[in-house]
């Protein structure tokens, strides 16, 4: 599920105490009635970056967006935009564009049509916006299409003509609320790459709202997780999927085994962890933890971190048998669940690095299951 770093994510500047932020939520509060939507929120995006907020329906993710481009006020707290105070600003006086899930096409209008609605709004005059149409089709490959009406192109297409429209306007900030929700899961991975390298053009502030974790993991230069109205942890895709912060985090993005114990071994570079998964056996991890020695703990260790076998391996720490329960042949990849003694059940997947990779392991066979010492993320919450 790793992406490669983007740009932004090379430079980091999100880890220079002296950079400044393109936006600032500020301790940001949203109530309706008694229900906290958003709660307590503070959170920095920095210029150029391409940020989702990820997590399931219900989490305030949209709300956050919406207060963003205006539509929802907040109950207490601040938003800044580049510097400004947005609080109080209504959205047609922000910089800030939003693309909405439903792309919201006229289909009486063609193509070109749509996309020169709000520049025609804004009076610009009638050469600019020619010219501005005429150079956001050719970004976005729609040229071809400027006389046809939404109802006449295909999915993808109309995704990109609302895009389009969009960023015509060359807005600061740009907020998509479910952008590829609409489409089919092969248009909406080619769709991904085609978003990302848009926005590396453009250098417009992307702020991407999803609950598709692959989608965030390949679209963003960082991702905050939310849960129940709070962003539970913020980071580059490779920090939340190789190092969550909690169980949920672990849990919500990508597939992961969860190994519950007790530490019965702590020192400053490495703690072992009886499991009762295990049926009684251990989990060595190299490198030290801030929990206390006897403290209840779970190891998270992600199933293509883990080696399966019918030979037992040569390592002696980190090894359990089981018993191949399940199996998946997915293409790329086979995914394998294998029952321990203790019952619980173990998701192993391994690449089908060359033909009948799986044949060597079956149904009800014995097999051993084994991982590095680096492989386990201990988590307390």
């Amino acid at each position: 599920m790793a992406s490669n770093p983007r740009p932004q994510q090379q430079l980091a500047v999100w880890n220079d105490p002296q950079a400044v932020p393109y936006i600032h939520i500020d301790r940001v509060t949203k109530k309706f009635g008694d229900f906290v939507a958003v709660n307590n929120v503070s959170l920095k995006i920095y210029k150029k970056e391409l940020f989702c907020l990820l997590g399931g329906s219900g989490c305030g993710k949209t709300t956050l967006l919406r207060m963003l481009a205006g539509f929802e006020d907040p109950t207490s707290g601040k938003i800044f935009i580049d510097g400004a105070d947005m609080t109080d600003i209504p959205p047609y006086e922000r910089p800030v564009n939003m693309m909405f899930q439903s792309y919201a096409l006229f289909p009486h209008m063609t193509v070109e049509q749509n996309v020169a609605f709000g520049l025609k709004q804004d009076r610009i005059a009638k050469d600019e916006i020619a010219t501005r149409v005429d150079d956001m089709l050719k970004l976005v490959r729609l040229q071809q299409f400027a006389k046809r009406k939404p109802h006449q192109l295909s999915g993808g297409q109309r995704q990109r003509v609302a895009l389009a429209r969009s960023l015509v306007k060359r807005p600061k900030l740009l907020l998509l609320d479910e952008p590829l929700g609409a489409l089919d899961k092969k248009l909406r991975e080619h769709t991904q790459f085609e978003l990302v390298n848009l926005q590396e053009q453009l250098g417009v502030t992307f702020v991407v709202v999803t609950h598709d974790q692959e989608e965030a993991m390949t679209l963003s230069s960082r991702i905050g997780v939310m849960n129940q109205g709070e962003i539970i942890q913020v980071g580059t895709p490779k920090d939340i999927y190789e190092y969550p912060n909690s169980k949920f985090v672990a849990e919500f993005i990508g597939n992961v085994n969860m190994f519950e114990g007790r530490l019965i071994e702590d020192e400053p570079d490495h703690v072992r962890i009886e499991s009762a998964d295990l049926a009684g056996g251990t989990i060595y991890v190299d490198h030290g933890v801030s929990s206390a020695p006897g403290a209840v703990v779970a190891a998270a260790i992600r199933p293509e971190k883990i080696n399966i076998s019918v030979n037992p391996p040569q390592q002696t720490d980190n090894v359990v048998q089981g018993t191949v329960k399940e199996i998946a042949y997915m293409g790329d990849m086979s995914v394998y669940l294998v029952q321990l003694a203790s019952k619980k059940i173990v998701r192993v997947t391994q690449p089908n690095s060359y033909r009948h990779a799986e044949e060597s392991i079956t149904w009800d066979q014995t097999v051993y299951l084994s991982w590095h010492a680096s492989s386990p993320v201990v988590l307390s919450e």
